[in-house]
């Protein structure tokens, strides 16, 4: 069941650089993906490009980092659920891209969540739909190996004990995530891929 499902919808999906297309055209013709297509999601997608942009040029991974992706022997691909309004993702999908690139044996592929509905019910968090969520597959035996997102596991730790401590997310701690991921830099993500690949 679940193996068609994956199959499906990776006869579905797209590059990163096709989703990174996808999303500059959409900039372009003031729309965003997803079911809902309001001014909001059309603003942080205008936004999310921008920060895409920024980090597919600025995030650096270590050496150590890289000695570590380029000795993973699997054979995986690496399926990724985003929309083009979603924050986390737009942090997050730049730093998976670069990692995936120092190995060949790792295959990144996209698809859009509201678009891949039996696929996300599959991989929920908490009981929601939350995204980025990337599904790291074994090629040869098509067996789920990992998954990781829809954040990095230290930024998940700030969601869980704010959320404990205030009930909710305030637009305050949203920003200040922001600025978490401005100043991590992509490391922690890389921190958590990495785990992936053990």
């Amino acid at each position: 069941m679940i193996n068609t499902i994956i199959s499906e919808s990776l006869k579905k999906a797209t590059s990163y650089k096709d989703y990174r297309d996808a999303v500059s055209q959409l900039v372009d013709q003031q729309s965003t993906t997803g079911n809902e297509k309001t001014e909001a999601l059309v603003n942080y997608t205008v936004l999310n490009d921008r920060r895409m942009k920024r980090w597919d040029k600025t995030v650096k991974v270590s050496d150590e980092a890289k000695v570590k992706i380029e000795n993973f022997k699997g054979n995986h691909t690496w399926l990724v659920l985003t929309e083009s309004w979603c924050g986390d993702a737009a942090h997050i999908m730049p730093v998976i891209n670069k990692v995936a690139s120092l190995n060949p044996n790792i295959e990144y592929k996209v698809v859009l969540r509201d678009e891949n509905e039996d696929l996300i019910n599959q991989f929920l968090t908490n009981g929601g739909k939350a995204i980025p969520k990337l599904i790291a597959i074994d090629n040869d035996t098509k067996a789920v190996m990992h998954t990781f997102g829809p954040r990095p596991s230290v930024a998940t730790q700030m969601v869980n004990d704010y959320k404990a401590k205030h009930g909710q997310l305030t637009p305050e701690f949203k920003e200040d995530l922001q600025r978490w991921y401005n100043k991590d830099k992509g490391q922690s993500s890389i921190a958590d891929l990495l785990e992936l690949l053990a």
